[in-house]
Formats: C-alpha cells, sequence, structure tokens
C-alpha cells in the first residue's frame, strides 16, 4: 500500500525543493553526527605550536586563517596560546613591504585594490589584504564586504584576503592588525595591503602600520580639497587620481596637476621623499606598473638613507604604548571596584552633584585599592 501523501507527485517529484530517497534508514539516534561534531569542537586538543609553526612557514593557507581568529579572540587563554606562537613566527617576519591605501567616498579603493594586487601577483608576487575598521567596534564585528567585492583577486591562489579583526579586549586593533601583518610575513607573502575602512582615526592606525601610504582622490580636486583634511594629505607619500579614463582623462590630469602644486607646499609623510601625485584607472588597470615602480623607488631610497628601518623601529615603540594604553584601559573598566561604581559615579556628575575631576579621582582611588583584571 502507497503510503505517501496524496500531493506527492511521483511521476514529477523535481516540483518539490526535496525528494526522498531510497537508503535513508529510521531507528538511529537523531543528529549522532551533529552531536559528535559539537562534543569534538569543544572538547578541540591544544594547539601544537610546533605544527602551526610548520604549516605557517610553508604558506598553507588553513592554518594562516585559523592562526588569524586565534588572535582575533578575545579569551585570554587564545590570547596565551597566540603569543607563544608569533613569538615562533617573529623571526620569519619583516620582509614584506607594507602598504597602507585610504580613500575618500567613492574613489574606489576597492577596485583599486584588486586591481594592484592583481598586477602584483601576475609578477609572482604574494599579496595580503587586510582591512582596518576601528568603527566595527561599535557592533563587534567585521567588515565582510572585501571578499565579495574584490572576486577576482580572492580567487587569485597568489593572494589572501581578511577583513578587519573587531576591536576588543587585549589590545583591540592596534595588537591584531599588527599581529596580523606578522603572520602574513611569515606566511610568505610579499606584499601587505591594508585597507582603511572606516573614517577619521583609521588613516592615523594604518600609517602607523605601514612602510608606504597612499591615499586615492577622485576629479575634481578644487571641490574636493575643500572637504578633505589637510592632515591625512601630508600622511600620504603618494596621491593617486583614481578612475583617469574615457572622458575623465583630461580632468583626471588636470587635478593631479593640482595635487602635486599643493603638495609642494606640504611638509613631506616621509624625510628625504615627495610625495607626488599622479593618474590611475583600476577599472581598465591602467597606471599599476608606475605606480608600483614609485613604491619600488621608495623603498630602495628609504632603505639607503636609512629612513625605512626607523620608521619601523618607531612604530614598534608606538605600539608597545599603545599597548599599555589598551591594557590600561582594559584594566581599570574591568576592575571589580571600580564596574559597580562608575554608573553612580556617572549619575552624580550629570545631575551636578558631583565635579568630573572628583568623580575620576574617586575611582582611580578605587581602582588601586585591588588591581585585577
Amino acid at each position: 500500500m502507497d503510503k505517501r501523501p496524496e500531493w506527492f507527485d511521483g511521476k514529477n517529484p523535481d516540483n518539490f525543493t526535496s525528494v526522498v530517497r531510497k537508503g535513508v534508514q529510521t531507528g538511529q539516534p537523531e543528529s549522532s553526527s551533529i552531536k559528535k561534531g559539537r562534543f569534538q569542537k569543544k572538547n578541540r586538543p591544544e594547539v601544537n605550536i610546533a605544527e602551526w609553526t610548520e604549516g605557517i612557514l610553508t604558506g598553507n593557507r588553513g592554518m594562516l586563517a585559523q592562526a588569524i581568529t586565534l588572535i582575533e579572540s578575545n579569551a585570554e587563554h587564545h590570547f596565551r596560546t597566540a603569543q607563544k606562537l608569533l613569538q615562533e613566527l617573529l623571526p620569519h617576519s619583516g620582509n614584506a613591504i607594507r602598504i597602507g591605501i585610504t580613500g575618500v567616498p567613492g574613489a574606489g579603493k576597492s577596485t583599486f585594490i584588486e586591481a594592484f594586487g592583481t598586477f602584483l601577483c601576475d609578477l609572482g608576487l604574494k599579496v595580503a589584504v587586510l582591512a582596518v575598521d576601528p568603527s566595527s567596534s561599535i557592533s563587534g564585528g567585521s567588515i565582510l564586504g572585501d571578499k565579495t567585492r574584490m572576486e577576482q583577486l580572492s580567487r587569485n591562489p597568489r593572494a589572501f584576503i581578511r577583513p578587519s579583526p573587531s576591536a576588543g579586549k587585549l589590545g583591540g586593533v592596534h595588537r591584531k592588525t599588527r599581529e596580523t601583518i606578522t603572520l602574513c610575513e611569515a606566511a610568505g607573502f610579499n606584499v601587505i595591503l591594508v585597507e582603511t575602512v572606516g573614517v577619521g582615526q583609521s588613516e592615523v592606525l594604518v600609517r602607523d602600520m605601514v612602510d608606504f601610504f597612499m591615499l586615492l582622490v577622485l576629479t575634481g580636486a578644487g571641490d574636493e580639497l575643500q572637504g578633505m583634511k589637510k592632515g591625512i594629505m601630508e600622511l600620504a607619500d603618494a596621491v593617486l587620481v583614481n578612475k583617469a579614463d574615457g572622458e575623465n582623462k583630461r580632468l583626471a590630469l588636470k587635478t593631479k596637476a593640482e595635487y602635486n602644486r599643493i603638495l609642494h607646499f606640504l611638509q613631506p609623510a616621509t624625510k628625504g621623499w615627495q610625495t607626488k601625485a599622479a593618474t590611475c584607472s583600476a577599472i581598465y588597470q591602467e597606471g599599476m606598473k608606475d605606480i608600483w615602480d614609485t613604491i619600488q623607488s621608495f623603498e630602495k631610497t628609504t632603505k639607503k638613507s636609512g629612513v625605512f628601518e626607523n620608521r619601523r623601529r618607531a612604530q614598534t615603540k608606538e605600539w608597545i604604548y599603545a599597548m599599555i594604553i589598551d591594557q590600561l584601559q582594559f584594566s581599570f573598566f574591568n576592575h571589580q571596584e571600580v564596574k559597580p561604581l562608575l554608573p553612580q559615579m556617572e549619575n552624580e556628575v550629570i545631575a551636578g552633584a558631583r565635579t568630573v575631576t572628583s568623580a575620576v579621582e574617586e575611582l582611580f582611588q578605587a581602582y588601586s585599592i585591588n588591581k585585577k583584571l
């Protein structure tokens, strides 16, 4: 007797999203494999530092991705393990050129990075793309759009794209992005492209992590410069006028000339290097070779003068102080005496019953009683 429901069309089963096929047995424990998988995940063995070190040094992309996830974790035991792994990989890092890329809204950063990254991969180089977005700490998430916007580059076997690690405990953006750079360099990537996703503080953050910093702009410099902070231009080692193609090319060349006139009067971002403007077209992949030649010339010039190494030493020193500030902030706000007292102090200050200075002083007195993370 056929017990199938009346609505089941045996002659045309494809009308339905699922089809029952032979071989499915009943009576087995439901979701046993899933339960087993969950159990194994919870009881996953400790990370073997030696195996991970060897895997990353031999370019194992899976282990590299897992190691970055380990770094991004806010769990303290993961933090300790990650530091041990980094200690092993540190001697193998520092050999890549680190390039920061920022740009005004609509300048085509993602399109440019895909075109430039593809050009570098075609030269035989290995390229890692990282994104920095301090604003993601609001939601605690990462910017995941980069892989979807850079479809061609993400499929390139010589490229590795990683969204921004969210800010949080034990170092935030300062530590996580810098340590991700260390891992990528140890994995053999020759070029590290660090993209700023947020606005404002992200430019300064990235400038402190990279060797060469590029600013992407659009045509119409007169109007553009009105809304651009002078400080951002002073961070750049090169200004690129993107979308210099078709009918827009003539205007792009004019914009390039205007930027060069302005840059002539600004203090260079790097000692001994004159920042200049250039044009490019990310869509048509034009100007990529000229940009790479400029970066190579920059690297050669600054290494010869000692500026390259001095900058990296200064960045490491700044990293130490940034980490100290992050750790102190984390320690303070998670202190067992401060956490319950802080809302009370806020309310008293807002109500006008106490000055800000006296409230902060009392909070720090509570903090100094028994310092515990």
